[in-house]
This record gives structure tokens, C-alpha cells and sequence, in this order.
């Protein structure tokens, strides 16, 4: 059984807390959509951005959120 996973992309302030109230608590948050973001996303995982889509083009630098959370 392959358990699914939310994401947060690019939210901020307000946008973050409206957008837990609509989908849940996420279980990974990514500042911005980047290399990184995009390589941890499976294909049964749900994505909810502040702004833009999966079909982005990911920033080239890749922000590592797992020492500020």
C-alpha cells in the first residue's frame, strides 16, 4: 500500500493557514518550486501551490528546508 503525501508550495503567511483549513496539515513544505521540491513528489501525492503549477519550470537553485522547519 503506497501512502500519499501533501505538499505546500509557496506559501506564505495567511495563504499558508487558509490553505491548511482547505487541504490539512501539509506533510512537506518547499519555500519555492525548485529541483529538490519536484524530486520529492511521487506519483500518488497530492501538490497545493500558493502560485503556478507542476508544469513550471523549477528555480535552478534548490533551497534545503529540512534545517528551518
Amino acid at each position: 500500500m503506497t501512502t500519499s503525501c501533501t505538499h505546500f508550495v509557496g506559501f506564505k503567511d495567511d495563504a499558508f493557514n487558509r490553505a491548511i483549513q482547505v487541504f490539512g496539515r501539509p506533510d512537506f513544505i518547499h519555500r519555492q518550486w525548485d529541483g529538490r521540491a519536484k524530486s520529492m513528489i511521487a506519483e500518488c501525492d497530492r501538490v497545493v501551490f500558493a502560485k503556478g503549477t507542476e508544469q513550471d519550470v523549477p528555480c535552478m537553485y534548490s533551497f534545503d528546508d529540512s534545517g528551518v522547519f
